[in-house]
Formats: structure tokens, C-alpha cells, sequence
């Protein structure tokens, strides 16, 4: 008997749930994905902030006005 499609590769049935797993599982992956990139992200950020903060000086505050 020679291997063929069908022989080899019997087509068999996924079950609701393991579809549902194979989904959450994809969809947690990207969730992750994103987070992580979102968090790199936050940090160049911060980092780009507080360097700009640093160089330059802070504005001089008004001064109030006296009353009368």
C-alpha cells in the first residue's frame, strides 16, 4: 500500500475547545506583543522627556502682584 494524502493524513475533527485554546492563545500572544512594545516605547519616551527637562532650565515663575 503507497502513502498517499488520504492514507497519511487522516482529516480528523477539532473540538470547540481546542479551537477556543488555539484562539486565546494567539490572541494573549498579541496582547503580549503589543504590551511589550507599548512599555519599550514608554520608556524611550520617558527617557527622551527627562533628558529634554534636564537640558534645559525651568521658566522663571511671574512674579505676583502686590495688593492693595
Amino acid at each position: 500500500m503507497t502513502a498517499t494524502k488520504q492514507n497519511f493524513f487522516k482529516p480528523t475533527k477539532v473540538s470547540a475547545e481546542t479551537k477556543a485554546a488555539d484562539t486565546n492563545a494567539a490572541a494573549r500572544g498579541i496582547v503580549a506583543q503589543e504590551a511589550n512594545a507599548r512599555e519599550k516605547k514608554t520608556e524611550r519616551l520617558r527617557a527622551l522627556r527627562l533628558a529634554k527637562e534636564a537640558a534645559t532650565p525651568p521658566a522663571p515663575l511671574p512674579k505676583k502682584r502686590a495688593k492693595k
